[in-house]
């Protein structure tokens, strides 16, 4: 762990830009969602294989210490995100069903490039009924999309909000949400919890000409309150040094909020059942954010300015970060990157961490 690089090498891939990034410390690899393609390479950037044949969002990941498995967000739409993938996919007006899955990649099994996620046994799928639900329903008001829920992104193993950090682990899923700055049902980020031993149940090969319906229900929904984002939560991750849980976003663009990229929730506190500003007198379980950052005194948000973290954060659990450096690089068809950079958190506003650079 203290001979970790300063940067490990994601690769140049053309398809899509990077999602987020997930850290074997133990075994030696790095895992890279590029929206379509999962790549492995060891600490060094060396490939080891890919993960390809994909056609829906693959977003954020996280490697999962207890079974040694990645686990990402995969979502199926018909909206421009969803129609994007199938036109660079070549599939552009084929039609699809709208559909959110966890996905988890046996990573053990991937030792060569260009294996495919449908023949080559390594990628499961848990289905999401509540996220199709909310996608195509309505909010409180008749406006398209409950929630404003425009599908699954960030994702993290932690302890339940308000347990000590040795208990065990659950998997925290988070919505998108559109950032309709129009509406007031999107200044509340909404997340699942699961109980992810139970996955195995129902967990099944995903064919994506006619996706499976075999899925659970969470065991508890959570809101906490950001103000306006742009599409949600990006990536989510748990931070056993501070024991907190760390949102990256796009920023929204509502004037009356801060709209950082960052922002933390206290995993020591306990949610609470609140009415949830915004949705017609709903009442839910509050999460509190943590006492860190930066704090804008006429909305009460709290949060960090720093403007790493939505394209793959992952925490080592003793005050140092990966954050990914996403890049790309123009052409006929654009080349996109990522480079993972090593940090340490300071919580001094306004970003809370500086790169480690010797």
């Amino acid at each position: 762990m203290s001979k970790l690089p300063l940067m490990i090498d994601g690769g140049r891939w053309k398809n899509g830009h990077v999602q987020g990034i997930a850290i074997d410390t133990e075994k030696g690899y790095a895992y890279f969602s590029f929206t379509t393609v999962l790549v492995k390479t060891d600490l060094l950037g060396n490939l080891i294989g890919t993960v390809k044949g994909l056609v829906g969002h693959l977003g954020c990941i996280d490697f999962n210490k207890e079974d040694g498995r990645v686990y990402g967000s995969l979502e199926f739409k018909n909206d421009v995100i969803g129609q994007g993938i199938f036109k660079n996919a070549g599939l552009e007006g084929v039609p699809v069903e709208n559909a959110f899955y966890i996905s988890i990649f046996d990573v053990d099994k991937i030792d060569r490039v260009d294996m495919d996620a449908e023949k080559d046994g390594v990628m499961t799928a848990v289905y999401l009924p509540e996220i199709t639900e909310y996608y195509e329903g309505v909010s409180h008001d008749g406006k398209p999309h409950k929630y404003a829920c425009s599908g699954i992104d960030g994702l993290s193993f932690g302890p339940d909000f308000g347990a000590p950090k040795d208990s065990p682990t659950q998997l925290m899923v988070c919505c998108g949400n559109y950032g309709d700055v129009n509406r007031e049902d999107n200044d509340h980020q909404m997340l699942l919890c699961y109980d992810w031993r139970t996955f195995s149940a129902v967990a099944q090969p995903l064919f994506q000409s006619h996706p499976h319906h075999s899925g659970l229900h969470p065991d508890k929904i959570c809101f906490f309150f950001t103000g306006n984002t742009t599409w949600g939560v990006q990536n989510l991750c748990y931070d056993a040094y501070t024991g907190n849980w760390f949102v990256c976003v796009y920023k929204g663009e509502k004037p009356q909020y801060p709209n950082y990229p960052m922002y933390v929730i206290d995993g020591s506190a306990a949610p609470t059942m609140s009415e949830l500003k915004g949705l017609g007198g709903e009442l839910g379980w509050l999460l509190k954010m943590a006492d860190v950052g930066l704090v804008h005194e006429p909305s009460g948000v709290r949060g960090f300015r720093f403007p790493l973290g939505s394209t793959g954060i992952h925490s080592l659990g003793d005050g140092r970060f990966y954050f990914s450096h996403p890049g790309s690089i123009k052409g006929l068809k654009t080349t996109y990157l990522s480079e993972a950079h090593l940090y340490r958190y300071t919580g001094a506003a306004p970003l809370g961490f500086e790169e480690i650079t010797e």
